[in-house]
């Protein structure tokens, strides 16, 4: 297949690059605009293939939209591009609105488009994947179920109520237009070439250097992590097998309570990188909660995994080991962009 993928230069948009070109013959056209947090290295490994392509532009141009649609001639597209970071949206929501609202409205039509233009096995065969989070469905008590594909609705960050609106506008598309669009809801990634204001490479990074660790109110709110090349699996075959209509709900089946991620990630390093002043856990400190934080997310993945033959290889002791031994390895990429490509004010919270 030919897959037009955006936010590829993204944290998860460049797993799933990446294992596109290690472990399938599928060409992909990764659409980025390069915002702060996007970065070419992630991709470096793909960009010698002779089916990556790169083109910097931004989804909310609808007619550049539509002329690479046209260029490329895509099988599918895979739309990872979003503003996610719940801080940043709770301080300015306007973009999470213009990328994940505008953006997503804009690169439809530009499928839709292009759709109607294909002949009749084409247009039966392409497919519109859109991938999203499972902060749309609101949170969840200490014994509530997880979250399945038929949890309703109830954002409450900007940036879950604008990934919901995008969720919203790719089934009508569906229902009102017959694009064969489908949708995954993800839980909390983790792991390489994680943006370092994320609470996994935030707390790594500052015990490494023997900062303070923050956590958010007691560290008790729970999230289900799942590993980044994990996922991009699941997305490469949803992707492949995805039914138009259909919704996945993609997890690990990994709970962890914020304040035992952070307790695991200071013994990985006490192994790895013993600290002369002590265990890391003494840098822990507890800071005032953000507003509105949701207490627990979890996905229940059963129809996720039946349907795409797909489970979570990691789980998160392995994973979290594999990605604090990245981040000892790999101080350059970090280390350069506190000093020379980092321009907000994020580093240092204690932001998911």
């Amino acid at each position: 297949m030919r897959i037009l993928l955006t936010g590829g230069c993204g944290f998860i948009g460049s797993a799933v690059i990446r294992h596109l070109v290690r472990t399938t013959d599928h060409s992909v056209l990764n659409v980025d605009c390069m915002t702060y947090a996007a970065s070419e290295e992630t991709v470096e490994d793909a960009s010698s293939s002779g089916r990556y392509a790169f083109a910097r532009t931004n989804i909310v141009d609808s007619s550049e939209m539509s002329c690479l649609f046209e260029a490329f001639r895509p099988h599918a597209v895979m739309h990872l591009a979003a503003e996610s970071h719940v801080d940043r949206s709770i301080d300015g929501p306007g973009v999470f609105i213009q990328t994940n609202v505008v953006g997503t409205y804009s690169l439809l039509e530009a499928a839709r488009k292009y759709w109607l233009s294909l002949d009749k096995a084409d247009r039966a065969a392409f497919r519109f994947h859109h991938i999203s989070t499972d902060e749309v469905f609101g949170a969840l008590g200490p014994h509530d179920p997880p979250f399945t594909e038929t949890t309703p609705y109830d954002p409450r960050s900007p940036y879950s109520a604008s990934k919901a609106s995008s969720d919203h506008l790719v089934r009508a598309w569906y229902h009102t237009y017959g694009l064969p669009t489908f949708v995954t809801n993800t839980t909390n990634n983790y792991g390489i070439w994680h943006f370092p204001e994320k609470l996994i490479p935030l707390i790594t990074i500052n015990a490494i250097e023997g900062k303070d660790l923050p956590v958010y109110g007691d560290g008790a709110n729970v999230r289900d992590w799942l590993f980044v090349e994990d996922h991009a699996e699941a997305l490469v075959k949803a992707v492949e097998k995805g039914v138009p209509g259909e919704t996945y709900a993609i997890g690990a089946r990994q709970p962890r309570s914020n304040l035992e991620v952070v307790r695991t990630i200071c013994k990985v390093l006490d192994e790895l990188a013993p600290d002369a002043h002590g265990p890391r856990e003494r840098l822990i400190r507890f800071v005032t909660d953000r507003p509105g934080h949701d207490f627990r997310y979890e996905i229940d993945p059963s129809h996720a995994e039946q349907a795409l033959g797909w489970k979570a290889r990691h789980d998160f002791e392995t994973g979290i080991r594999r990605t604090v031994q990245w981040y000892l390895d790999n101080r350059s990429w970090w280390e350069g962009i506190r000093a020379r490509r980092y321009t907000g004010n994020r580093m240092g919270t204690a932001a998911e």
